[in-house]
């Protein structure tokens, strides 16, 4: 109590040098997504986004954010940094592409107790990886070492994206949805980044650690098939979305199909499911088997495989999947809605 010697903020536990350096390593990493709209670099007190840039006739904003839940404790775990950042990025613009809109900028908020540059390096690479492939701009964000509030080695994440749509391209167009609309559904990548929580119980069971062998993916080890990004959608959809072929856009995130396909229709229509010979991915038999889920669970938890579901006119459902099976995207009829 009686020590009177000066105290620095790094003796608190907050190294503003190694802030600099952080920021100093990022500046290249967010310069390479610039897109046409930014109009400010790195460094202000806030990003300049010049929406008239764009091109856009009759805008509407549309906002978004979110993070990616306890995944993140899974890439702690598994010292595997380097793609958490792109799962953030596709958390935030695959929903406000469900809303029809052009992802156009993006900023993040990474905190953590003690900064670790090499790690915070590695996750905002993954995030400007995210931003380039959503065509988003990295334009700012924020760093926080905030001393005793996370464990050693603990970070958190969260993502915030701005993207805009035009007035008549807004989704979903519940006005248009009638009987016999068909639901195309997109496969994702695997659970993305929701019900880790629950899949961390899972792994727990399964007396596995995350460097062994994955059971259901040859040549990964649990961690990484466990840590496979989130897919980013904004590409292949997008130019759908400007065509005026979608009715609907269901993003399948926490709560998978059962909770999230009802929140595009209007009232008055359900989807009816009628796919032939889906099946979820291995990794989904696996996480079943291995913890004994029941099915109603895994289809309430998990996205089982499905990424997406779009809702276009009969007439262009058989177009609509060309156009996806063309870039890769593997796109197969779900079903159709009917009077509820």
């Amino acid at each position: 109590m009686n020590d009177t010697s000066p105290l620095t903020y790094k003796q608190a536990g907050v190294d503003i040098d190694a802030g600099n350096e952080l920021v100093d390593r990022i500046k290249p990493l967010a310069k390479a997504t610039f897109r046409p709209g930014v109009a400010s670099d790195l460094g202000g007190f806030g990003g300049l986004f010049d929406l008239k840039a764009c091109g856009y006739d009759d805008p509407v904003l549309v906002s978004g954010t979110d993070g990616v839940g306890t995944k993140l404790l899974l890439a702690q775990e598994a010292n595997h940094h380097a793609t958490i950042g792109i799962d953030l990025v596709a958390m935030c613009v695959n929903d406000v592409l469900a809303q029809g809109a052009e992802p156009l900028f993006f900023l993040d908020y990474f905190a953590t107790g003690k900064l670790e540059t090499d790690v915070a390096t590695d996750v905002v690479s993954g995030i400007a990886e995210g931003c380039k492939q959503a065509g988003s701009a990295l334009i700012g964000g924020e760093t926080a070492e905030m001393p005793s509030m996370y464990a050693p080695g603990h970070y958190d994440l969260a993502g915030f994206v701005v993207g805009a749509v035009e007035r008549m391209d807004i989704l979903p167009k519940l006005a248009e949805m009638k009987d016999g609309d068909v639901l195309i559904a997109l496969p994702s990548s695997g659970p993305h980044s929701n019900g880790y929580s629950l899949i961390r119980k899972i792994v727990e069971r399964s007396g596995l650690s995350l460097t062994d062998p994955a059971p259901f993916a040859e040549g990964k080890t649990l961690g990484e098939a466990l840590l496979e990004p989130t897919r980013i959608y904004v590409n292949t959809v997008l130019p759908l979305i400007k065509q005026g072929k979608l009715k609907g856009l269901a993003h399948i995130t926490g709560g998978g199909v059962t909770e999230n396909l009802p929140r595009m229709l209007p009232d008055g229509l359900k989807a009816e499911q009628t796919f032939e010979g889906f099946t979820p991915p291995p990794v989904f038999e696996w996480m079943q088997e291995i913890g004994n889920v029941e099915k109603d669970e895994m289809w309430r938890t998990f996205n089982m495989g499905i990424g997406m579901v779009l809702c276009v006119a009969a007439e262009d459902a058989d177009a609509v999947i060309e156009h996806f099976n063309s870039v890769g995207e593997g796109a197969f009829a779900y079903g159709h809605l009917v009077h509820a």
